[in-house]
């Protein structure tokens, strides 16, 4: 399982995922510690940036899909990134009412969702490759 997770391009997934959560926690932490802006404005801004470099680095890096249509790539993006959302949310609320905290509860439901969800539809959804079969 651990070869399937590190291979090439899923690695790039992983690691840009990575990098975009740095980009969400960072631009919220500075926000609120700097700029004294309030909590939920600054995870919103934050997640909105996160969510930009996570698409910037899925089309530039990872999928290497820069040459396809940003806007149709973008409105997939925005699908699966709500399902997503979704998805981490029911997750999280069923591990916590199961027992776990919700530091592990948030931590286990993101690998999984990232896993089974987002690079599968990264993939084959949102930067997929058209076929030219005429």
């Amino acid at each position: 399982m651990l070869a399937w997770l590190v291979r090439g391009e899923r690695l790039r997934h992983h690691a840009g995922a990575l990098a975009a959560g740095g980009v969400d926690f960072g631009v919220m932490i500075a926000l609120v510690e700097i700029a004294g802006v309030h909590p939920v404005a600054a995870t919103a801004m934050g997640a909105l940036c996160g969510a930009l470099t996570n698409f910037l680095l899925g089309r530039s890096w990872v999928f290497r899909r820069a040459d396809a249509k940003a806007t149709g790539q973008a409105l997939r993006y925005a699908l699966v990134s709500s399902a997503s959302l979704a998805l981490n949310t029911l997750g999280e609320h069923l591990a916590i009412r199961s027992g776990l905290g919700y530091l592990r509860a948030r931590l286990l439901v993101a690998v999984l969702v990232s896993v089974l969800w987002n690079y599968p539809m990264h993939k084959f959804f949102v930067f997929r490759t058209q076929s030219r079969s005429r």
